[in-house]
């Protein structure tokens, strides 16, 4: 019995033994397994950290570089309302100014505020973010990779246009994926806005959209450099090429003419040869039927460098150009042609030479050739429009109209027609009948005697853009009614009695 006793006792002695080792190995295994995690979980946030520092420097630079396109549009001396000699740094030219790096941080501080919190009072718009308050939204006009532009009336009715950062846009949804910052990148797409900003006060033309103020920041000016950005424009008609194509040829050719006057005006602008990057017509509005730039984003003054004609190639879908390259390692006239040839494919070709009077059409004809084999530059190009523009106007193109073609109609005058005998002509200013611009009385004749249907025309007294006579031709009408400004014209075998009601 002793002997076993032992026994008992070695064994439970050797599992204590063993229960010790083993509690003393887990205990060790958790101490272990705890500084493992605590490793772990130190190393991922320390990664984390430099990954959003490393995140926050690309981010910071992309924001740099914007700022650093911007920075030569807000150089002192570049704006002809601005008469303060102290903001003005004598014995530098724009090019050394840029191109000064401790000039360009300086810059960069004191005039940035210009477009940020427009507090230089040269630049204070008539509008601001208190003009905000109350407004109603009407529709969005569009939207785009960047921007939002919304029709609103302000609280005093007046209606403008909005251009704000799209928030669903692709710029704004790509950026926040690549940087994780969505206030950071609220403000990087914010600069084409702002860039837009400076172009609209620096390219000030009656082609280009008033630019009636801005807000940097929420509305009642809260919000500072990363706060919101809005821009406030006149309101204008997008361009509808469709319904253009289908206007009266005067109405085209000013859409045309007004084209030409800004890209003539954009040639020589206080900020030199400004090129159009993206050229399309909906970059384009109408206010009161006249043809205005709206989205100058990606309009640019920069200078293509070069060290031969080869490296000054402008290249179009169907058509390449080469331009000499000069003395001075410029290409001639690039940023002018450029523009010349978009006018050309965008807008000439459809616009100018269908149903022009005949004529213009042999005047037409150049403009097409010369435009679209680049052969004249922008002065050359706007002589001949505006040739076109005073031959219309004056009527000179109708010299060879017989005078005796309107003796073959009876005038009445302060009267107008009434009863049902319109009929459609295209292209109209109505599409209930066939109403014409005339430039007199004998050329509405000569256009009646032209349609086989026609048996008069009235003169209305309404005049087109160019001082042109609305007429409306009519095939029948049943009486005359008194009015005082209009004039009715009938083929003398058709003369009617005048009402007495």
């Amino acid at each position: 019995m002793p002997g076993m006793g032992n026994s008992l006792r070695a064994a439970a002695l050797l599992a204590f033994v063993v229960l010790s080792i083993l509690v003393s190995l887990l205990i060790s295994s958790v101490q272990q397994f705890g500084a493992r995690k605590s490793h772990l979980s130190n190393a991922t946030v320390a990664a984390d950290e430099e990954e959003f520092a490393s995140l926050r420097g690309a981010l910071i630079y992309q924001l740099n570089e914007r700022r650093k396109e911007i920075i030569p549009l807000l150089l002192p001396g570049h704006d002809d309302d601005d008469d303060d000699d102290e903001n003005r740094l004598p014995g530098y030219s724009r090019h050394s100014l840029q191109h000064d790096q401790t000039l360009d941080s300086i810059l960069d501080y004191n005039l940035w505020n210009e477009i940020t919190h427009g507090s230089r009072k040269a630049h204070m718009d008539e509008m601001d973010c208190d003009s905000l308050v109350d407004m109603q939204a009407v529709e969005i006009l569009g939207s785009g990779y960047t921007k939002l532009v919304v029709k609103v009336n302000l609280a005093g009715g007046q209606p403008v246009a909005l251009k704000l950062v799209n928030e669903q846009g692709i710029d704004m949804g790509k950026c926040v994926e690549d940087f994780k910052d969505p206030r950071g990148c609220r403000e990087l797409v914010s600069y084409k806005l702002k860039k837009e900003i400076v172009l609209l006060q620096r390219l000030k033309h009656p082609n280009v959209i008033q630019l009636k103020g801005h807000c940097a920041g929420d509305v009642g000016g809260r919000g500072g450099e990363g706060g919101r950005v809005t821009v406030i424009l006149e309101q204008g008609n997008p361009l509808q090429m469709i319904q253009l194509l289908q206007s009266p040829w005067e109405d085209r050719f000013r859409v045309c003419l007004d084209l030409v006057r800004l890209l003539h005006f954009l040639s020589q602008s206080p900020l030199g040869s400004v090129t159009l990057l993206d050229f399309q017509p909906r970059q384009f509005v109408t206010v009161s039927g006249e043809l205005k730039l709206t989205d100058l984003d990606d309009a640019s003054a920069e200078e293509t460098s070069c060290q031969m004609d080869a490296d000054c190639t402008l290249q179009f879908p169907h058509r390449n150009f080469t331009l000499p390259c000069s003395t001075q390692g410029v290409c001639e006239g690039l940023n002018e042609k450029r523009n010349i040839y978009n006018a050309y494919r965008y807008f000439f070709t459809y616009l100018l030479p269908h149903q022009a009077p005949p004529g213009f059409t042999h005047l037409v004809d150049h403009i097409m050739n010369s435009t679209g084999e680049l052969k004249a530059d922008i002065n050359q190009t706007l002589d001949a429009f505006e040739h076109i523009l005073l031959l219309y106007k004056s009527g000179l193109h109708l010299d060879n109209l017989p005078p005796s073609i309107i003796r073959d109609y009876t005038v009445m005058r302060g009267m107008g027609t009434s009863g049902n005998g319109e009929y459609r002509c295209w292209p109209s200013y109505s599409q209930q009948g066939c109403v014409l611009s005339v430039h007199s009385a004998k050329e509405a004749a000569y256009i009646c005697n032209s349609h086989s249907q026609c048996n008069s025309f009235t003169l209305t007294g309404q005049k087109t853009w160019t001082g042109h006579l609305l007429a409306s031709f009519r095939s029948s009408f049943s009486h005359l009614v008194p009015n005082g400004i209009s004039e009715v014209y009938v083929k003398k075998t058709k003369a009617p009695e005048a009402s007495t009601v």
